[in-house]
C-alpha cells in the first residue's frame, strides 16, 4: 500500500515531532485499521489563529482547539474503483495549544501531539465520541494503537475530557 501525506507547516509554527514519523504514525492506524486501499492525507501544522478561524468556519465553535479532521472519503466507499485511492481527509493540529495541553494531562508535547495525531486518523476513519458508546470504543482503540507505537513515556488511558466541551475533534 503507498499512501500520499502533504505536509504543511505554517511560517513560524514548532514541529512537535519529524514530519517522517508523522508519516510513520499515519501509515501505523492505517495498518492497523486494515486498510488496503492507498489513501492521500493533508495535514496541516497550524498556528492558534489558524484553528480557529477553521473551527469557527466549519464547526461553528469560535474557541482554539488541538485538532481537527475533516473526513473526505472512506477507504471501504463502494463507489471507489478497485484500487483507486481514497482522498481520506484533511488534519490540522496546533502544535502551541497541544503543547499548553500536554502539561495539563501530565504528557510531553510530543506525546500529545501523536496522541493527537492518531485521534485524528481514527476520526477520518469513522470514529466519533459524540455519545459515551462512541466514546468507549474510540478511547479503547485509541488507548490500543498509542500503546503500540514509540512515546516519550508511556500514555495512560485516554480520555476524551479534553473533548467534553464540544471544541475539539
Amino acid at each position: 500500500m503507498h499512501n500520499e501525506y502533504d505536509i504543511s507547516i505554517s511560517d513560524g509554527v514548532e514541529l512537535l515531532i519529524p514530519e517522517d514519523e508523522i508519516i510513520s504514525t499515519c501509515n501505523f492506524v492505517l495498518a492497523q485499521e486494515k486498510v488496503v486501499r492507498p489513501c492521500m492525507v493533508s495535514i496541516s501544522i497550524v498556528s492558534d489563529e489558524e484553528i480557529r478561524t477553521v473551527n469557527r468556519t466549519w464547526r461553528n465553535t469560535d474557541a482554539v482547539t488541538d485538532v481537527i479532521s475533516l473526513e473526505v472519503e472512506r477507504p471501504d466507499d463502494e463507489d471507489l474503483a478497485p484500487g483507486e485511492p481514497c482522498e481520506l481527509g484533511d488534519i490540522l493540529l496546533a502544535p502551541a495549544y497541544i503543547k499548553q495541553q500536554a502539561a495539563t494531562y501530565h504528557t510531553t508535547p510530543a506525546d500529545e501531539f501523536r496522541l493527537m495525531l492518531v485521534h485524528a486518523m481514527l476520526h477520518l476513519l469513522g470514529y466519533d465520541h459524540l455519545n459515551d458508546e462512541e466514546a468507549e470504543c474510540m478511547e479503547a482503540r485509541e488507548d490500543a494503537l498509542v500503546a503500540m507505537i514509540k512515546t516519550d513515556n508511556p500514555i495512560a488511558f485516554v480520555t476524551f475530557t479534553r473533548h467534553r466541551e464540544g471544541t475539539d475533534e
